[in-house]
């Protein structure tokens, strides 16, 4: 019962941001880098914050910090969605709710600086490569649900590290968001806010996870996403354009607007590539070194994604032909 009410609220809220976002005009106008074509509500990813807002009420002595960070990067990514902001704004933002998440999880005093520095890169660097993915209908939604489902099988089956519930409600929050966005024709996009907000959601959970295991594997719950975003910035970076800035040369991408595959179809593939994933990951746990693990799926995942220049070598030779 206490889920069917969460659903139903955030449906409400959903609702009630769509007359909002309308009268005032917050929308996603597509441009020749986009991989949509028409008008949609922008920021309807808006509902992980009230998902967040709702479990912190009845949560509240226990998830303050989280709650002040996830309202942090919620504000200012919506903000950005309404009117752009400058990067030093928003990533001074990141590392400040960043800071409040380390603290609270005693991350300063249980990991020497060296650590705590690499826990910042991946962190902010997480957050961003979120924000990154999201260019489709339902790769966000999709493989949210991926991740805290695994990671709810992980706190229920194996480790509990976390409540339950904080699980919980960013699946029921994803399930209503993709209601609106899984589509052929999205009602909304999640937009910063959407993105950024789940992103620093998941990776509270995921450093929760990796400091009470003492395991890092549990960042390869991220690794479709990490491998995508990282390998693509490298390859901006080689073409030497601003990796700040919008652009269509995500794997994704390519199978979207070059090859013309189904925006849906291409999210499901990302989410389902996924969960492959993280079985494994689950299935070798303290069976196999953390690092030969890393290795077993980072090298496969990487010559996955080398598919991409041999599409975009066919495409332009199909072109000049």
């Amino acid at each position: 019962m206490q889920y069917t009410i969460l659903a139903l609220s955030l449906m409400i809220l959903m609702l009630l941001y769509f007359k909002v976002a309308d009268h005032f005009n917050i929308i996603d106008k597509p441009n020749q880098r986009s991989s949509h074509t028409e008008i949609t509500l922008r920021g309807g990813g808006i509902i992980f914050w009230f998902s967040a807002l709702i479990y912190f009420v009845q949560h509240v002595q226990n998830n303050c910090f989280f709650f002040i960070g996830i309202t942090f990067v919620s504000l200012v990514s919506f903000w950005d969605d309404i009117q752009s902001l400058s990067n030093k704004i928003r990533i001074s933002i990141h590392f400040l709710a960043i800071t409040l998440i380390f603290y609270n999880l005693g991350l300063f005093d249980s990991v020497p600086i060296w650590g705590v520095m690499i826990a910042y890169v991946l962190a902010i660097g997480l957050i961003n490569a979120y924000n990154f993915m999201d260019g489709i209908n339902g790769i966000t939604g999709l493989y949210t649900l991926a991740v805290l489902g695994v990671l709810l099988y992980v706190n229920t089956k194996i480790q509990l590290f976390i409540d339950g519930d904080l699980i919980r409600y960013g699946m029921i929050a994803s399930v209503i968001f993709l209601f609106f966005n899984y589509r052929k024709k999205a009602k909304c996009f999640a937009g910063d806010v959407g993105s950024i907000a789940i992103a620093f959601w998941i990776i509270y959970l995921v450093l929760k996870l990796i400091l009470v295991t003492n395991s890092l594997i549990w960042l390869l719950f991220l690794a479709v996403y990490g491998v995508d975003a990282v390998c693509t910035i490298v390859h901006r970076l080689y073409l030497r354009q601003n990796i700040f800035e919008a652009h269509r040369l995500h794997l994704y991408q390519i199978l979207s607007n070059e090859y013309q595959l189904q925006h849906r179809l291409v999210s499901l593939y990302y989410a389902l590539v996924q969960i492959v994933i993280s079985a494994l990951v689950i299935f070798l746990y303290q069976k196999t070194e953390d690092v030969l693990l890393f290795l077993i799926i980072i090298i496969p995942l990487l010559l996955i994604y080398t598919l991409k220049f041999y599409l975009l070598n066919k495409k332009k030779l199909k072109l000049d032909i």
